[in-house]
């Protein structure tokens, strides 16, 4: 009997009308034939009115006791679906992420998984049983409820299908699967019916919100044959597989967009070596990614560093830049947080040069000034100001005439 991992989202268990539609989902699947474990995160708008109640107690929190609160949700999801489904005559248990093996490292709030030991989840199987396990969630190496970060569910149920080695990851969703746009951006957005492991994890990275990168990147390593789909619509989603299993006939493949991002700028950096990475290592000790870099040409031994972070990062991060500023010798600082970030991506990008200046002539066409430019092998990233990102988007979509894919 094949192995399935599904993992059905908030808004996919939103109440228990959509619990119960959700457990007919899984009884038809069952009547395939599959054997199922079922990851679920919390219901709705759970997470959220978890922290909003701890907003109410005030603003700085123990994160292992957050961690603590927010698991919660997934928790409540499992139970109630494992009792829909046991209330239909299905035999069905429900475990928390670290009574399904699941160990993480101590990084409260954003715990990365080190390992799973699945042999509780084999013996419900075992048993013939439908095993829902709330997502989210593990137990970290000190022996403490860690949760796995926003969309962290998708990363639980990609890395339970490589250690179960499951015949598919199914990610059951509000959307009908991966679309060439935003379609509440651009309404001639096409749905793929395929994209690669590589063109997911840059577009979940660039901002769709579809996948948890993680899930993705994770998904690509260990081999992971996705398919994100409708939980509302009996139809085929996109299927997200490796890229020589592809036929690439298109150079670009979707259109990304970002509103979380946040611009900061160094003055008159000490053209020096070495001082890049105090910059950068200040802000990675205190766990601040920092996505796009640019430095200008060096004038008198000195030159401007900017770099973009997440949004909502941006009040952590403006005590440490500052304090940097002061011990690199800077002339100073400034950071915006009025721009976005629009990618386009696609593995046939990487054969075809005439792709960057297109994007480029698309842009200036609708006279939106570039700030910053990134480019890999398949994807090329411009920040320009937010008033602008949808029409960017939809200048972009139209130009490499995305709505023409099938």
């Amino acid at each position: 009997m094949s192995l399935l991992v599904t993992k059905f989202g908030g808004s996919s268990v939103a109440s228990l009308e959509r619990i119960h539609n959700v457990a007919l989902r899984l009884r038809e699947l069952r009547q395939e034939g599959y054997q199922l474990v079922v990851i679920v995160s919390a219901m709705g708008d759970t997470t959220d009115e978890l922290l909003k109640m701890a907003g109410q107690i005030g603003n700085e929190f123990d994160p292992r006791e957050m961690d603590m609160l927010l698991a919660t949700g997934e928790q409540q999801s499992a139970a109630l679906l494992t009792l829909t489904l046991q209330s239909m005559g299905i035999a069905a248990v429900s475990l928390t992420g670290w009574q399904a093996g699941i160990m993480t490292d101590n990084a409260h709030s954003k715990a990365s998984i080190l390992n799973i030991a699945p042999e509780r989840i084999q013996q419900e199987l075992n048993k013939d049983h439908i095993v829902v396990i709330a997502g989210f969630q593990g137990l970290s190496t000190e022996g403490n409820v860690t949760t796995l970060g926003r969309g962290g569910s998708d990363t639980s149920a990609v890395a339970l299908a490589a250690v179960l080695k499951a015949e598919r990851c199914k990610i059951f969703t509000d959307v009908d699967g991966v679309f060439t746009a935003d379609p509440r951006i651009v309404k001639e957005a096409k749905q793929l019916s395929q994209v690669s492991y590589e063109e997911m994890l840059e577009m979940a990275s660039l901002g769709a919100g579809i996948l948890q990168p993680r899930a993705a990147e994770c998904a690509m390593l260990h081999q992971v044959e996705l398919e994100v789909l409708n939980s509302f619509k009996r139809q085929q989603g996109t299927i997200i597989l490796e890229g020589n299993r592809m036929e690439h006939d298109r150079n670009v493949s979707g259109i990304a967009h970002d509103l979380n991002v946040a611009k900061i700028a160094l003055f008159d950096v000490p053209d020096q070596p070495g001082i890049a990475m105090r910059i950068f290592k200040k802000l990675a000790e205190n766990s601040i990614n920092v996505d796009m870099v640019i430095q200008s040409a060096t004038r008198g031994h000195h030159n401007d560093i900017a770099f973009t972070i997440d949004r909502d990062e941006l009040t952590r991060a403006l005590p440490i830049v500052n304090e940097v500023v002061e011990e690199i010798g800077a002339s100073g600082m400034s950071y915006g947080n009025n721009v976005a970030k629009v990618s386009i991506v696609g593995a046939g990008m990487q054969s075809n040069p005439g792709v960057a200046a297109a994007m480029f002539e698309a842009l200036a066409e609708e006279n939106i000034n570039i700030h910053m430019i990134a480019t890999s092998e398949i994807k090329i990233s411009c920040v320009i100001d937010e008033t602008e990102i949808k029409k960017a988007v939809r200048a972009l979509h139209a130009k490499f005439e995305l709505d023409k894919v099938k």
